[in-house]
């Protein structure tokens, strides 16, 4: 078997979650136990740090394998869904899984998926899991796929556990409360293991201290051990001063991820960096500022305000929720480009109006879709669009939308692509 043909394999057999949407979530972990038990349970023979969140788990994992990373521990990191290439989901030291290991790792375990029916994110993870043993890591960052308590990830016993933070997200699945969304999400606290949340406010606070003590597991704030003073962005890094609270102590980190929105990530993988300091890791102040500063680069992390043409500007981010797209427009307002053009395209089961309804009327919009089932027709999206007073045009590719903003921009305009982290990963400029 090829890696080409185990990739159709895989994509042709198996329902996937990014394609046909709530139809290929699992509701219990049965699949991913069978799975690991048939590959002799390869997810008990390495460490990991576990993090899930509404927004910011997939930046915030990155982060932290790159510490870990820089400090010379051999890291695993398991991320979804991917931009361009299946192999982004699954790193070590930053290096997507080699092509043959998908190859003969499918061909092992097709006797196992005929007879299991996973779902394709269930066989990534027994895929992650299996080469982090093979590869010997010294410790693997696992990012959830959706939610936590029934995620397909939540069999390991990490070291550490995180959730940056509680949005509106996935209510289809996960419940339409913040509430009930965050007690799926603290289904990854595991008994003794220490949890840290990024932000969390009023009852969803709650929430977490009740299960964290269920747990006998010790719980921290992000927001509440640390907090930024300052921020600046220079030379495309973002530079920000934290203080740790209570006391004297203060450090400046540059970040490569420039999003203003990344403040928050920042202050969730310190504390995460802390808790892993009181477990025996040995991670001196000194890779942790090169870590961060070198993320993108470690790690291969992309579509988190990034720039990727210059004349005209071209910022993608894979912002795709009410609170993502709150911190893309917070970022706008400190850039005050000339004028705004906005390729947006979302996935049937966001909440389409709520996100409409936060996007600024003063933009020209182009609106598009992903190559996906699961994708709002762009037509669709500029119908719904017009009850918000947004002006534009549809395209039935990303990239003849971007190409199209692209030719109405100057140079002291901005073009922004948003909306589904499915349409970044189709834009080819």
């Amino acid at each position: 078997m090829t890696y080409q043909e185990a990739i159709d394999y895989l994509m042709s057999t198996l329902p996937m979650f990014s394609r046909i949407g709530k139809a290929a979530y699992k509701t219990d972990i049965t699949n991913t136990v069978k799975l690991c038990a048939f590959l002799n349970n390869p997810h008990l023979k390495f460490k990991s740090v576990h993090i899930a969140g509404t927004n910011g788990k997939g930046s915030t994992s990155h982060m932290l394998a790159s510490v870990l990373q820089t400090a010379g521990y051999k890291t695993g990191l398991y991320t979804s869904p991917h931009l361009k290439d299946f192999r982004e989901r699954i790193r070590v030291n930053g290096e997507m899984i080699r092509e043959e290991f998908v190859a003969d790792f499918v061909k092992l375990i097709q006797p196992a998926i005929e007879d299991i029916q996973p779902s394709f994110f269930e066989m990534t993870v027994a895929m992650a899991f299996q080469y982090f043993r093979a590869q010997k890591v010294d410790i693997a960052v696992i990012e959830t796929g959706l939610g936590g308590r029934l995620d397909s990830t939540n069999i390991i016993e990490p070291e550490v556990s995180v959730i940056t933070n509680i949005g509106w997200d996935h209510m289809n699945i996960l419940g339409d409360t913040l509430e009930q969304i965050a007690a799926e999400k603290a289904g990854i606290i595991k008994s003794r293991v220490p949890i840290v949340i990024g932000e969390a406010e009023g009852e969803v606070r709650n929430i977490f201290i009740e299960k964290a003590k269920a747990m006998d597991a010790p719980i921290t704030f992000a927001n509440e051990a640390f907090h930024a003073i300052d921020w600046q962005y220079k030379h495309h890094e973002l530079v920000v001063e934290v203080a740790k609270n209570k006391t004297e102590e203060k450090n400046f980190y540059h970040l490569d991820l420039p999003g203003i929105y990344q403040t928050k990530n920042l202050l969730t993988t310190i504390c995460a960096v802390h808790e892993l300091e009181k477990k025996g890791f040995v991670l001196y102040d000194s890779q942790i500022k090169n870590g961060l500063r070198n993320t993108k680069k470690q790690t291969g992390l992309h579509g988190r305000w990034e720039l990727i043409h210059e004349h005209p500007p071209v910022i993608v981010d894979v912002a795709h929720n009410a609170d993502g797209i709150s911190q893309l427009l917070k970022q706008l307002e400190l850039i005050e480009p000339k004028h705004l053009h906005i390729v947006i395209g979302v996935v049937k089961d966001k909440d389409v109006n709520q996100l409409l309804s936060l996007l600024p009327k003063y933009a020209n919009y182009y609106f598009t879709e992903a190559q996906i089932p699961r994708a709002l027709p762009s037509q669709q999206l500029h119908e719904a669009a017009r009850d918000y007073e947004l002006t534009g045009e549809s395209f039935s590719e990303v990239n003849s939308a971007v190409k199209a903003a692209m030719s109405n921009a100057s140079n002291e305009d901005l073009v922004l692509v948003c909306g589904s982290v499915f349409v970044v990963g189709e834009v080819a400029v």
